[in-house]
């Protein structure tokens, strides 16, 4: 381990945090199908939030772990308002925020959810020159230094996907060096969101390097179905399987998570729990925390799959990516 305290954990979630907008409009039941997305329908509703994937994993995981680990998120934000709130926010979840930078030319990025009467989400994103796409980058070089002390990193490909294709190479490399001369361990989710990339085949090849370093692998089969066109299930993880992954999931919503190690371990049908699904948003991000959490706790393979399954079944019951602390 690399904390100087061999009881303390410290954990790393790198990525952007962004300005959330959830619209969910509620029309009267006398009303026709297109008031659902009037704006002047008295029964529409906003709410304006901070979310983004990894920073959703970061505050569950906060969550639900114990003392003996600590969670800290990186990322970059502006000196504007905004980002001063959204900073004071990680600090209310007890998320050590020292890793934070903030410039002055940038600000935070920001989306919007709209959800449908199943639960399911579509997004609309305002992120082009959000201040995170210059992490690890300083004077026009790249730094890595706010990587240093941690024992486990995690990221996502949509942290990989917003920095320069330079950086990205440098990063690996870093990864790399801190895996094998600090036994740092990175843990990953591929979250593929095509927009983001230059091309599929960038991402393919992007991603896949980095699947190569990971030690605690994340992935959900949409994701890379969409991206490496596995023929099916099995296929799939034989391919992760190929990169040399020590540990992780298979996230397949509502059947459930398998081991991608231990393949034979899932979910059975009486602990996949029945919910009234509100949204859908960051299902993955906290199936991604209570995964971590039961694992850096030592927990069993089995007994994290349940950890990642409950925390994201109660999660798609709110509204938006953060269930409020009060109603936790």
């Amino acid at each position: 381990m690399s904390s100087k305290n061999q009881n303390l954990q410290r954990v790393l979630c790198v990525g952007e945090a962004m300005l959330e907008l959830s619209f969910n409009a509620t029309p009267d039941k006398s009303s026709d199908a297109s008031a659902k997305d009037d704006p002047k329908n008295k029964n529409s509703s906003a709410s304006v939030k901070y979310a983004g994937d990894t920073l959703n994993t970061a505050v569950y995981l906060q969550r639900l772990i114990g003392d003996n680990v600590t969670v800290a998120y990186c990322t970059v934000v502006g000196q504007d308002p905004l980002s001063g709130r959204l900073i004071d926010f990680i600090k209310s979840e007890n998320i050590d925020v020292t890793s934070i930078q903030q410039i002055d030319d940038r600000t935070i990025g920001l989306y919007a959810i709209n959800t449908d009467n199943t639960g399911e989400r579509s997004f609309t994103y305002w992120r082009n020159e959000s201040a995170a796409r210059t992490l690890f980058q300083k004077d026009g070089k790249a730094d890595f230094s706010v990587l240093k002390n941690f024992d486990v990193i995690y990221m996502s490909a949509i942290t990989i996907a917003i920095l320069p294709a330079r950086i990205r190479k440098a990063l690996l490399e870093e990864l790399t060096s801190l895996r094998n001369e600090n036994r740092v361990k990175f843990a990953f989710d591929s979250n593929y969101r095509p927009a983001l990339w230059e091309s599929q085949s960038t991402a393919r090849e992007t991603i896949a390097s980095y699947w190569s370093i990971t030690d605690i692998a994340l992935p959900s089969v949409d994701d890379e179905q969409a991206l490496f066109a596995d023929q099916n299930e099995q296929a799939l993880i034989s391919r992760l399987q190929s990169y040399g992954i020590e540990q992780g999931a298979l996230k397949r919503g509502p059947i459930g998570p398998i081991s991608l190690t231990e393949p034979e371990i899932s979910l059975s049908t009486q602990e996949l729990p029945t919910v009234d699904v509100v949204d859908t948003t960051a299902a993955g991000d906290s199936f991604n925390a209570g995964y971590l959490s039961a694992i850096l706790s030592m927990a069993s393979e089995k007994e994290a799959l349940v950890a990642g399954h409950q925390c994201a079944s109660r999660v798609i019951t709110y509204q938006g990516a953060i269930i409020p602390p009060d109603e936790w």
